[in-house]
């Protein structure tokens, strides 16, 4: 075992609590795991996950169906709402479902061939009855377990999903036979699904004569065998993506202050450095939305709320009078900045010209007019997939990986029943939202109920779907016409690359054929704003191999959005920037994971904007590209209100907020830096060290409870850790000087006759 993964090891071993660093130094032995208690694990590194499994819910896996390519809604419903409405309407017990005091049954997606069923009991006893009566439907091809990861707070189990289904990732140790490969298969009663690809000795498997939770027995068991590296179960796990939130609106109304009517109507030209920076390849730009992407600069916005007098009234009103008049531009800024100085990286590099980012997510519309110039176009590589042109669906397994037939029947259907369907009709339909906001918000009417009821399926389980789409929009977006908004890096591209499920979910083999994927089509940079409650073993191999074998490959990951001081996973992982995230004010966003680094790993590198919807109002939050605007979703919606923070009715662009959003603009800044080294003479470890150089603390405010925390562990911290280290890693990005100082090292080093070392 080389010595970077052995560190590796240590560190997440560590980070986990699961073990003694010592523990790990033993050799490993050829165990299994008991049948003499009912304990649920499973292993990451040889070290136990417990598991507990939910006794509210249960998954289905449906019978697979011939699948449409055409763009559309179908006449026929989704599978999930059959399920849904044969439980409420179903013979014997199954008709209590209905009653006002019994059962109430609510099904959701998770892709199109699995679904969550939850329900309000957790009686043991229920749940086998709706488990009988789910296998009784000649459409499910079976039930599955659904666990959570063992915690003292019943609460967060309950909004944790893992689901099991009878796959394992199996990887066999290098030098392995083809013999003794199919010896161990046998022996484990496994047959073989498929390889991983873009993988090595890699396979995903299923287990011939058990099921349900025994998976995970038969993965530990694997685990205990000499020849095998390492094995998995291949969970569909809930991620961590964007933090959701509605602080924004008010709760006697319901409704939010809508955006600047500048943005979308307003004909004057505003001083907009695009015009200049761009006109050489986008020409007369007249970009009305550039005063409110404060995370690339924050002069007009933080100037005209600066000059806010008290009885100014609306905000929204305020802000659009400064616009108009300039003021926000003209004034010189009296405070620090917190944008990451990217208007000026653009008068001093190509924009990320020549630079691929590899953008590892949820859909990705290529379509969007901000997007569409920016998407990468695959070569003729030996290893091209059948229909790949742009990128890679995974979870489909096409080209396109923006959302399906199949997917907007799902997802339309939803988006219309929040607008169309009346409180009656909504609260039949999703009966287990209704009572967990009922349970949340005991104090809210049955009106108030029906609204945020609404708000949950506009935004958290449609719109936040096309995370994918809003990360894209961050680091590369380009604008086409006078409206529209830009990224970081407006001249890079972008290689999509969906993972993620409907619902919100991923299965670990498709973010493992993600990074190799990445990595086979040349990927200068990859970008994943996801995070993980589950840490997975080959996940964390495969980052380690592309990364061992591209010293020129970057890695960025979103640090997570529990408000924690441990970054989340694959963050976690050394050798990736891991990045949380700030707000307008510079204050660490009130989501943010942080943490310091520890000798044997991974903590918090660097900061960057992620938006915070609440401060002030949606302003607060990072404004970029969306997928709603589609014309399928409002299909039979007329003159829809106010109903999420978009920037237009439609969603087309919306203020977002996460370090799901910080982790993208560091990959845009990487992109500038990248743009500037055409011939990549800079390694990874240098283009880091340079990144964490070039941060900077000034503009960054630490809060009176931060302190108060710092202060009560400065005991247990090496006393070279500032609270600023702690919370902010080595800073807030700055991409101005950060490209500044990759030409002078490029610049230094062909003046000496040397060039760069490439450290491996």
């Amino acid at each position: 075992m080389n010595k970077r993964l052995f560190a590796k090891i240590l560190f997440t071993s560590y980070l986990l609590g699961i073990g003694s660093i010592s523990s790990l130094l033993l050799p490993k032995t050829i165990t299994a795991q008991t049948t003499e208690t009912a304990e649920l694990y499973y292993t990451f590194f040889d070290k136990k996950i417990p598991l507990t499994q939910r006794t509210d819910a249960i998954a289905v896996a449906f019978k697979e169906t011939p699948r449409s390519s055409a763009r559309g809604i179908s006449s026929s419903q989704p599978v999930y709402l059959q399920l849904q409405q044969d439980l409420q309407a179903g013979g014997g017990s199954a008709r209590s479902l209905n009653s006002t005091s019994a059962l109430k049954v609510e099904v959701s997606p998770l892709g199109e061939n699995y679904a969550l069923v939850n329900f309000l009991s957790g009686n043991p006893s229920v749940s086998l009855d709706v488990e009988r009566q789910i296998k009784q439907k000649n459409y499910v091809e079976t039930t599955l377990p659904v666990l959570s990861r063992s915690r003292t707070s019943s609460a967060s189990q309950q909004e944790e999903v893992i689901v099991l289904p009878n796959e394992i990732i199996i990887s066999f140790e290098p030098g392995i036979s083809e013999k003794e490969k199919q010896t161990i298969l046998v022996q484990h009663n496994l047959e073989i699904i498929r390889p991983v690809r873009f993988s090595q000795n890699r396979y995903l498997v299923r287990s011939e004569r058990t099921s349900g939770t025994a998976v995970l027995t038969v993965a530990n068991q694997l685990n205990g065998v000499a020849q095998v590296q390492s094995a998995t179960p291949n969970f569909i796990q809930s991620l961590e993506m964007s933090k959701q939130t509605r602080r924004h609106e008010t709760h006697q109304t319901g409704r939010m202050e809508m955006p600047p009517k500048i943005s979308l109507t307003s004909t004057k030209t505003l001083n907009n450095p695009l015009t200049s920076l761009l006109k050489t390849e986008i020409k007369n730009l007249q970009n009305n939305f550039f005063t409110l992407q404060w995370h690339i600069d924050s002069v007009p916005l933080t100037n005209c709320l600066n000059q806010r007098p008290e009885d100014a009234g609306s905000l929204i009103n305020y802000l659009n009078q400064c616009f108009e008049d300039e003021i926000g531009q003209t004034q010189k800024i009296t405070k620090p900045r917190t944008d990451i100085q990217v208007t000026a990286a653009w008068n001093n590099s190509n924009q990320g010209r020549g630079v691929l980012v590899a953008v590892i997510d949820s859909f990705l519309e290529t379509t969007h007019p901000d997007l569409a110039d920016n998407i990468y176009k695959v070569d003729n590589v030996p290893d091209k997939l059948p229909g790949e042109v742009s990128g890679w669906d995974f979870v489909e397994e096409d080209g396109d990986t923006g959302i399906s037939q199949e997917e907007l029947q799902i997802l339309g259907g939803k988006f219309r029943d929040a607008f169309l369907l009346s409180d009656e009709e909504l609260h039949q339909k999703y009966p287990e939202t209704f009572e967990k906001v009922s349970l949340k918000h005991p104090d809210y009417s049955a009106t108030e109920v029906a609204k945020e009821v609404r708000y949950i399926l506009r935004n958290r389980q449609v719109a936040r779907e096309f995370h994918g789409t809003q990360v894209a929009g961050v680091i590369a977006a380009r604008p086409q016409g006078e409206l529209g908004v830009v990224g970081v890096a407006p001249s890079a591209q972008i290689l999509p690359i969906r993972v993620s499920t409907i619902g919100v979910g991923v299965k670990p083999i498709h973010i493992i054929e993600g990074i190799g994927y990445a990595a086979s089509r040349k990927a200068d940079v990859v970008n994943i704003s996801i995070g993980w409650n589950l840490p997975v073993e080959d996940i964390a191999r495969e980052i380690d191999t592309v990364l061992t074998a591209d010293p020129k490959l970057v890695i960025v990951v979103s640090a997570g959005n529990s408000d924690v001081d441990v970054v989340k996973f694959p963050a976690s992982v050394p050798g990736v920037v891991a990045v949380g995230a700030t707000n307008l004010t510079g204050n660490r966003a009130p989501y943010s994971n942080y943490g310091l680094d520890h000798p044997f790993g991974q903590g918090l590198t660097v900061v960057a904007p992620g938006g915070d919807i609440s401060s002030p109002r949606l302003v607060g939050g990072v404004l970029t590209t969306n997928g709603t605007w589609l014309p399928e979703f409002w299909q039979g919606i007329e003159q829809p209100q106010a109903w999420g923070p978009n920037l237009d009715i439609q969603g087309k662009y919306r203020w977002v907020q996460g370090t799901s959003f910080a982790s993208p603009a560091v990959a845009g800044t990487i992109a500038l830096m990248k743009g500037e080294d055409s011939e990549r003479r800079l390694n990874r470890e240098q283009l880091i060290a340079i990144l964490q150089k070039t941060a900077t603390y000034e503009g960054l405010t630490i809060d009176e409870e931060e302190i108060q925390l710092y202060k009560s562990l400065k005991e247990e911290l090496p006393s070279s850790v500032s609270a600023q280290k702690y919370f902010f890693g080595s800073g807030l990005v700055n991409a101005d000087a950060a490209v500044k100082e990759v030409k002078r090292s490029l610049n230094k080093s062909i003046d000496s006759g040397f060039e760069v070392i490439s450290n491996k």
